[in-house]
């Protein structure tokens, strides 16, 4: 059975100005998706995640944000970015903040806010201040935030490209375990080793322009179009 569609895009173009940053994309989040977005730099990765969570709006086409069903509601979407944006407060507030932003009442937000600093390993520096922890700590407790929120879907940024090997691997691990709990993946990567261990579909731009669209062992093995076929040789030395 296919698994139902939280977002979609129909013929959706961005443009900043007189430029163009995402041409015609037509494609579909399923529920359960592990999606990875690959392509070179300026290809359009994050623009396109900014696109689907609703950061940036479509120059033309459009963006359709289905209902959960039996719930009926949009899905709730978190976004995680390379380098997390950090108030100037403790950690455990930086989590708390977010809850209160999004109407969760005090008993809830303690609870949650607790539960999130325990999931990630850092219920001992949650009276930190976000900004002095360490890189992997700050990257732990932006995802502690996004998990607080109760995504059904997590848009993630080049999420452990600032990190060191340690860091990287505990990242990939939460990441991970947030997927088998049924959270919905799409994340930016130039790490193909990451996309081959975490994501089963790839979503390969070129310029702007949606050129593969195929699953994870597909992508890696089939006879891909010329600009994709490039970008792996360049990548992989060994291709």
């Amino acid at each position: 059975m296919t698994a139902p569609a939280l977002i979609s895009l129909s013929d959706a173009s961005v443009s900043f100005g007189d430029r163009p940053a995402l041409s015609g994309l037509n494609l579909v989040i399923r529920r359960g998706d592990r999606v990875a977005l690959v392509g070179a730099n300026g290809s359009g990765k994050t623009s396109l995640l900014r696109l689907l969570h609703g950061l940036l709006p479509a120059s033309q086409g459009s963006r359709t944000l289905h209902s959960l069903a039996p719930e009926g509601t949009a899905p709730v979407a978190a976004m995680l970015f390379q380098r997390p944006f950090l108030m100037h407060l403790s950690a455990r507030n930086n989590i708390a903040l977010a809850l209160w932003l999004r109407g969760v009442n005090k008993p809830e937000r303690k609870q949650r806010t607790e539960a999130a600093l325990q999931r990630v390993g850092l219920a001992a520096e949650g009276g930190l201040p976000a900004r002095a922890l360490s890189g992997g700590q700050q990257q732990r407790l932006a995802l502690a935030r996004a998990w607080a929120m109760q995504p059904d879907i997590l848009f993630l940024d080049e999420p452990t490209a600032s990190l060191d090997p340690s860091a990287k691997r505990e990242v990939e691990s939460l990441i991970s375990e947030f997927a088998r709990d049924g959270v919905t993946l799409v994340m930016s990567s130039h790490n193909l080793g990451q996309v081959k261990r975490m994501c089963d579909r790839v979503l390969y731009l070129d310029a702007g322009r949606l050129v593969c669209d195929l699953p994870t062992d597909r992508f890696f093995n089939d006879d891909l179009p010329a600009e994709a076929t490039q970008f792996l040789k360049g990548e992989l030395p060994w291709a």
